[in-house]
């Protein structure tokens, strides 16, 4: 693991502005995603309001990605690439938008039902929902990574939900993926410590079955193993030393 990078004032109110947009786009996709849409659609809407604010699609260009989301569905656990795959009733969209303005990025996600869905699976979107703030409660000034990663896996597997293992969430500031990975499971009191001034774009990613995965043959596509669903929930969040300050906030009443 590398250097964590502390930002300072002006680069904390640049990385507020580049949250807000961010916010605003996935609040808007979620106010949007219905029955019947592609999810190109979708990611099309995304990217117009991104742009209507003077901000990037960071995820455009990103390693070749071509996208300025990415949707995954139902069993998809990230990386869904927008296409022509149409939404349904009873479906569970996950929707990762990621801004860039004046240098500084935001990166958050949530997933959505479409319709009707199973109590199993409102169980599911409600302790993903659960296992992020968790995570969030833990990144403050004196405490360590681990305890973020430690929040989450306990939250998810009393609850007897698996928490994916090969995927992390990630510093932030100038590149949208900087030090240090933050595992989605892990020990209290390991790692480094937090310090006032560090961004992590904290992601717990919740499967209803096993926590194993795998790439489809697009090479970006991140699938359950066993075919059961996934959830994905994101914020980018500033350390302090006080509470966690959220940087993207999608709901004025929920995080």
């Amino acid at each position: 693991m590398g250097l964590i990078k502390v930002k300072n004032r002006d680069e904390i109110e640049l990385m507020r502005e580049a949250g807000r947009i961010t916010a605003e786009a996935l609040n808007c996709l979620k106010a949007e995603v219905r029955e019947g849409m592609t999810t190109a659609e979708l990611d099309k809407i995304g990217e117009e309001l991104i742009r209507s604010r003077g901000a990037e699609p960071v995820f455009i260009g990103y390693r070749g990605y071509r996208h300025a989301t990415c949707i995954s569905i139902n069993n998809e656990v990230v990386h869904g690439i927008p296409g022509d795959k149409l939404i349904k009733n009873g479906d569970i969209v996950s929707v990762d938008v990621g801004v860039k303005k004046n240098g500084y990025c935001g990166d958050s996600a949530a997933t959505f039902p479409v319709g009707k869905v199973t109590g199993k699976t409102e169980k599911l979107l409600r302790l993903g929902r659960e296992a992020l703030k968790a995570g969030i409660k833990q990144a403050r000034a004196g405490n360590y990574l681990g305890d973020i990663s430690f929040a989450i896996q306990q939250l998810a597997e009393k609850n007897g939900f698996s928490v994916v293992r090969d995927l992390y969430g990630h510093g932030i500031g100038r590149d949208l993926h900087e030090d240090p990975l933050i595992p989605n499971y892990g020990s209290r009191g390991e790692g480094p410590k937090l310090l006032p001034g560090m961004v992590l774009a904290i992601e717990p990613m919740l499967n209803i079955g096993s926590w194993k995965i795998k790439t489809l043959a697009d090479g970006w596509t991140v699938v359950t193993s066993d075919g059961t669903l996934s959830c994905h929930f994101e914020h980018t969040v500033l350390v302090t030393e006080k509470d966690p300050e959220i940087l993207t906030i999608w709901s004025k009443t929920k995080t």
